[in-house]
């Protein structure tokens, strides 16, 4: 027994999980989608990379076709289902590599963009449906597609993936980049929003903290009620007011909104940080946008 005891109090410390070679980037954790949370995030991550793909990609396809000469084909409903599928599948599988997702996975991933509208080619090519049927079809038949991908594969391991620091840099600010691509038409064609959209600004994190129950410590629903109440009031004024008073009112309330998601993500309350920096990079864009369409106009 006192041999034993000496052994054991001798033998080195070995760590139960060795930690991996320094040259070898370590696998993402979030790439594994065991368990319910996991399945819902990485259904999550998928629908932002695909919009992403759509919002990079889209005006690319876009601006070629006229040079190219096959504006009319890519418009074609067809051809454009097509399209949007690719634009969704490049930034899909962007993410899911990047995450340490196998070949196999992003693969039928892709099939899930793909086969959805290949199937609802008969009915189109038949005239059973019209473009527009062919596009919400595809559409609504991917997300069990989906759905039933990220369940086959809920519990493979992630692949090591050497990544270049730059690439990590860039992909932690993604909010930041999502929304920067969803005001890229704006900035081309710049022009003021609606002051009813203002109501939308503080009904997010209302929405979010009541599904996250994170209103419940001293103080964070009366703070969330209030700005509510602001913003109501300033949606009210600004329409009452009309004209260019009432542009510069929303320009200036989206602007307050992207302090206020400022002052969230410091504090990490109500929300993720993910989306107050989404949130934040939105809404101080649209309102420099704004600005810049009530000064072009007075010009």
């Amino acid at each position: 027994m006192q041999k034993t005891r000496m052994y054991a109090d001798t033998a080195p410390a070995v760590p139960l999980t060795a930690p991996p070679p320094s040259d070898q980037p370590a696998p993402p954790v979030a790439a594994a989608t065991g368990g319910t949370r996991g399945w819902w995030w990485h259904l999550g991550e998928m629908a932002i990379a695909m919009v992403a793909g759509m919002l990079l990609l889209g005006p690319l396809w876009d601006a070629a076709g006229t040079p190219l000469g096959v504006g009319a084909t890519l418009a074609r409903p067809e051809v454009a289902a097509l399209v949007m599928a690719t634009n969704m599948t490049v930034g899909m599988s962007v993410w899911m590599r990047y995450r340490g997702h196998h070949w196999r996975g992003v693969g039928e991933m892709a099939a899930a963009m793909y086969v959805p509208f290949l199937l609802l080619f008969v009915p189109f090519r038949a005239g059973l449906l019209d473009g527009d049927a062919l596009l919400l079809g595809g559409h609504l038949l991917m997300v069990p597609a989906m759905a039933a991908v990220a369940l086959r594969h809920r519990h493979h391991a992630p692949t090591a993936v050497r990544r270049h620091p730059a690439v990590v840099a860039l992909a932690r600010r993604w909010p930041t980049g999502l929304a920067l691509l969803m005001t890229v038409d704006m900035w081309v064609d710049p022009a003021v929003l609606s002051p009813w959209t203002m109501l939308v600004l503080p009904g997010g994190y209302l929405v979010i903290g009541l599904a996250r129950r994170t209103l419940r410590g001293p103080g964070v629903l009366a703070t969330q009620l209030a700005g509510l109440a602001v913003w109501v009031t300033l949606t009210l004024v600004a329409v009452a007011a009309g004209g260019r008073t009432a542009a510069w009112l929303v320009a200036v309330g989206w602007l307050a909104h992207a302090g206020w998601d400022f002052v969230h993500h410091r504090t990490g309350r109500v929300v993720p940080r993910g989306y107050a920096e989404w949130c934040g990079v939105l809404d101080a864009a649209l309102a420099a946008v704004m600005v810049l369409a009530i000064l072009s106009t007075d010009a």
